[in-house]
C-alpha cells in the first residue's frame, strides 16, 4: 500500500513522452513505494529519534499551509500561488500552481502530540518524534 496520496487541482502538469511510455511500469511497484510524487517535491525520512517530512511549498507562507493529523493520517493542504497571466505567452509552464493536498499514513509508534512544523525558504519541514518505546536503544549484556 502506498502511504502517500496527492490531490492537485492546479494547472495541468506536462509529462514527457518517456513519462507516458514508462509511467505504467512504475505502477507495478506502487505498493512497495514509500512515497509518491506529486505537484510539490517531498522527502520523507527517518532519523534515530524522529521521522522528518520535507515538502516544497514555494511562495507559500506559514499561514497559508494547513497541517492536520487524524489517527495515523497526516494531511497537508496548501495553495501554490498562481503566476501573473497578463501579457505572458508561456513557452514552457511546468511550475505547479493552485490548491493541493498530500496525505501520509504514519507508522505506529510516533508521538503525534509533539509534531513540530516550520517553513523556511519555500520548504515545509515537519519533525515527527518517535514514541519512546519505538526508539532504537542499545541493550547492555551482563556476564552471568
Amino acid at each position: 500500500m502506498n502511504p502517500v496520496r496527492s490531490r492537485y487541482t492546479g494547472a495541468p502538469v506536462r509529462r514527457s513522452l518517456a513519462d507516458e511510455f514508462f509511467g505504467s511500469f512504475g505502477r507495478l511497484f506502487e505498493d512497495m513505494a514509500p512515497v509518491s510524487s506529486g505537484p510539490a517535491g517531498m522527502d520523507f525520512y527517518e532519523t534515530e529519534d524522529s521521522l522528518v517530512l520535507e515538502l516544497a511549498v514555494p511562495g507559500v507562507a506559514a499561514d497559508g499551509i494547513d497541517v492536520n493529523i487524524e489517527g495515523r493520517e497526516l494531511t497537508i493542504r496548501a495553495e501554490l500561488p498562481e503566476g501573473e497571466e497578463e501579457g505572458r505567452r508561456y513557452w514552457v509552464r511546468s511550475l505547479p500552481r493552485g490548491a493541493f493536498s498530500r496525505t501520509v499514513r504514519l507508522p505506529a509508534g510516533i508521538d503525534g502530540e509533539s509534531i513540530e512544523a516550520r517553513v523556511q525558504a519555500g520548504l515545509l519541514v515537519l519533525t515527527i518524534p518517535k514514541a519512546p518505546e519505538a526508539r532504537s536503544r542499545r541493550i547492555e549484556i551482563s556476564e552471568a
